[in-house]
């Protein structure tokens, strides 16, 4: 038997490999798609490696299809493919994004923006050499907490504070130096669950110190903190549930029997206020939060919380009280692996001393201007964005294809700060009528820059609340792309 070695092929799978590098040998050359104009945006947006790395793993795909199918232009089907890769690429970076859910802390979304006076702080020390940890008065080696400490005693009242980078950093740094190997006791009803499912508990339990629980869930008297104390526990931890709230047949000790039973017993307490609120917000009908002075004031020798809630800076765990036991924490050698840098620092000191007049802080800090913002003010501003969507959207609401509207609606602090407080506000209602709602909801996700909606009764709700008016026009102009370009009618450089 003779066999024509000219004209055997090979089978893989259905596709002979002849024709299938035949197929293959009229892929263009790199070098012609890294310079295809097409290409060019990409460099100025990701850089050239990253364009390489996008452009080889496109063609590597190709190669490894396994098919015969011919291909009029290479050049097109690798550009499309290439595109959809540099979406996902750019959707995964860190990037700023416009929040219209209503949520002033929006974890997922980075909590509490910065002041003005914060972002220049930190470009200052981040874009040179710094202070950080050197007395310019001394000439000498300094410590990072002075950059800070005086203003949040000033602030506070305390005699001593301490920075490290997160609130459940705080609450192990205090038990670490204060109750290692020592019975800590803490009401049931405050073994709280925290952003990521961490939990109380657990943290308690790394810092080496020994939980003993009292009371019950909704019940917890001045004597079960009593017998804990009188079968010799070092510490006592009260835990602000700010994330939850439990209401109707609930008890439990006021501030003032704890600090009473703390000094009785001569031991420390500790009270973990995780929202950090250093103004009085009841007036303008949000919650009531204590602050931190009011702890302070109130007997409480170390209070623990958050930089980047209701204080409105950066992400930081903030330990305010008494000097002898914040001298210890600093001394402890998890402050190493816990502390915060210069950048951090920088927006955190920027941030404390608009603190210094309340009016300046409620108009300068972003969390709090959010926060306060008068219901009628959010009206005004929802119907001039509703008017100037409906321009650019006219033929598509007059054929009934969508709508556009203005509605009451309610913003929440986040967070985990405040759950049962529901503030007054207005949004954006849009709805299609040949679309469901999660199909904008995307539109408004892949958008230049990103908004972040919510939906509500079939309707994409853009609360104006979490929007900054210096984020208007990029808003409008999203919102009018995401729509034209889901019915299908528009690119997205054809709204501006």
């Amino acid at each position: 038997m003779h066999l024509d070695h000219a004209k055997l092929t090979v089978r893989d799978g259905g596709v002979s490999k002849t024709r299938k590098q035949d197929r293959l040998r009229t892929l263009p050359a790199m070098h012609r798609l890294l310079n295809h104009p097409r290409a060019q945006k990409w460099h100025l947006q990701f850089g050239k490696n990253d364009v390489l790395a996008v452009l080889t793993s496109t063609l590597d795909g190709i190669r490894q299809e396994n098919n015969d199918e011919e291909v009029d232009d290479w050049i097109d089907r690798i550009f499309q493919e290439a595109e959809l890769a540099f979406e996902r690429l750019a959707l995964q970076r860190l990037q700023m994004v416009i929040n219209a859910t209503g949520t002033v802390l929006h974890t997922n979304l980075g909590r509490a923006p910065l002041a003005k006076e914060a972002v220049d702080a930190v470009i200052d020390v981040a874009k040179g050499y710094s202070n950080v940890e050197y007395n310019l008065l001394q000439g000498q080696r300094g410590h990072r907490h002075d950059a800070v400490e005086a203003l949040l005693c000033r602030l506070t009242g305390a005699e001593a504070a301490l920075v490290v980078n997160n609130n459940a950093a705080a609450v192990l740094l205090a038990l670490s130096e204060l109750a290692s190997d020592r019975d800590v006791v803490i009401s049931r009803g405050e073994l709280i669950e925290i952003g990521g499912s961490f939990r109380i508990p657990d943290v308690m339990k790394m810092s080496g110190a020994r939980l003993l629980e009292v009371g019950t869930t909704n019940k917890t008297h001045e004597r079960d903190y009593r017998d804990a104390l009188e079968q010799g526990a070092s510490v006592m931890l009260r835990v602000h549930t700010s994330n939850f709230r439990i209401e109707g047949f609930t008890q439990k000790p006021t501030l003032t029997q704890l600090v009473a039973l703390a000094r009785t017993y001569d031991v420390p307490l500790l009270e973990d206020l995780g929202s950090g609120s250093l103004l009085d917000l009841q007036p303008y009908g949000i919650g009531d939060e204590p602050t931190i002075a009011q702890s302070l004031q109130a007997g409480v020798d170390v209070v623990m919380f958050s930089g980047d809630k209701l204080l409105g800076g950066a992400q930081a765990g903030i330990l305010c009280g008494k000097k002898v036991y914040l001298d210890r924490m600093k001394q402890n050698p998890l402050m190493r692996a816990l502390r915060v840098d210069k950048m951090t620092l920088a927006a955190l000191r920027a941030t404390l001393s608009l603190y210094l007049e309340p009016k300046q802080a409620f108009a300068r800090i972003p969390a709090l201007a959010l926060l306060t913002a008068s219901p009628e003010h959010l009206l005004v501003r929802a119907d001039s964005y509703k008017n100037q969507l409906q321009e650019k959207l006219q033929r598509q609401i007059a054929q009934g294809t969508m709508t556009v509207r203005v509605v009451p609606c309610v913003s929440v602090v986040g967070g985990g700060t405040m759950p049962t407080v529901e503030i007054p506000s207005y949004a954006l209602a849009i709805s299609f009528r040949s679309f469901g709602c999660e199909a904008l909801l995307e539109c408004l996700r892949r958008q230049p820059l990103p908004i972040i909606a919510r939906m509500e009764q079939k309707e994409v709700i853009c609360d104006v609340r979490t929007v900054f008016t210096w984020q208007e026009e990029a808003f409008i102009d999203g919102i009018a792309r995401a729509c034209l370009g889901l019915a299908g009618e528009s690119t997205p450089d054809d709204v501006d």
